[in-house]
């Protein structure tokens, strides 16, 4: 069943093509059936830093719910509600750095890659893809019609990486239609340079438009 997008809501559709760019990078979303052309690059998601935001989160639940309902009468619970809530906002705080730091524009973090699924020439040319799982960013500008992909070393910030940007036109028609497969062709055609160690440079990225 195809997809139909709002193309005018920019929101949305940075969310279709983020979430079609991490689902092709994973081993439980086989879409081979449906198009030869696009096939899941078939590593597993690393939950790290997703399962810290959660305990953060669910840390300051907790104190946030202790603030509300505690069985201590005022003003003897102001020592109590003031501890509560100065622990709810530097938790809260963290998850703030952590999204506006680390997350960044990530949309994706990988294991690295598994040495089963890749050839020996590439591990040649490109060692660290069995050391260093990978992370997946995408940019979509407010007001822009380009959507770019970038993929590096989650551990390597100045490590190698390769960058493609396309106009969203190229995966929707008029009607908003979106050409998933498409998409996901491209996604894999671009990790396939990054596995042979065929990496960008910044002058080269910034001039790959299609």
């Amino acid at each position: 069943m195809l997809l139909q997008v709002d193309t005018g809501d920019i929101i949305k559709l940075k969310q279709i093509l983020d979430e079609t760019v991490a689902n092709t990078f994973l081993s439980e979303n086989s879409l081979e059936d449906h198009d030869p052309r696009a096939k899941n690059i078939g590593l597993v998601e690393d939950h790290k830093l997703n399962n810290i935001k959660l305990i953060l989160m669910t840390v300051a639940c907790i104190f946030a719910m202790i603030a509300q309902f505690s069985p201590l009468p005022f003003p003897e619970s102001r020592l109590v509600l003031g501890f509560c809530c100065a622990v709810y906002f530097m938790l809260s705080g963290m998850l703030q750095l952590i999204q506006t730091f680390v997350d960044k524009d990530c949309i994706l973090i990988t294991k690295p890659v598994n040495s089963k699924f890749t050839s020996k020439d590439n591990l040649k040319k490109n060692p660290n893809l069995t050391k260093q799982g990978l992370r997946v960013r995408s940019i979509f500008p407010k007001f822009s019609e380009f959507y770019t992909v970038r993929i590096e070393f989650q551990d390597m910030d100045d490590g190698p990486f390769v960058n493609q940007t396309w106009s969203v036109g190229k995966f929707f028609d008029k009607e908003g239609m979106f050409d998933e497969y498409g998409l996901q062709y491209e996604v894999e055609a671009l990790f396939r340079n990054f596995e042979s160690g065929k990496f960008d440079t910044d002058d080269a990225a910034k001039a790959k438009k299609e």
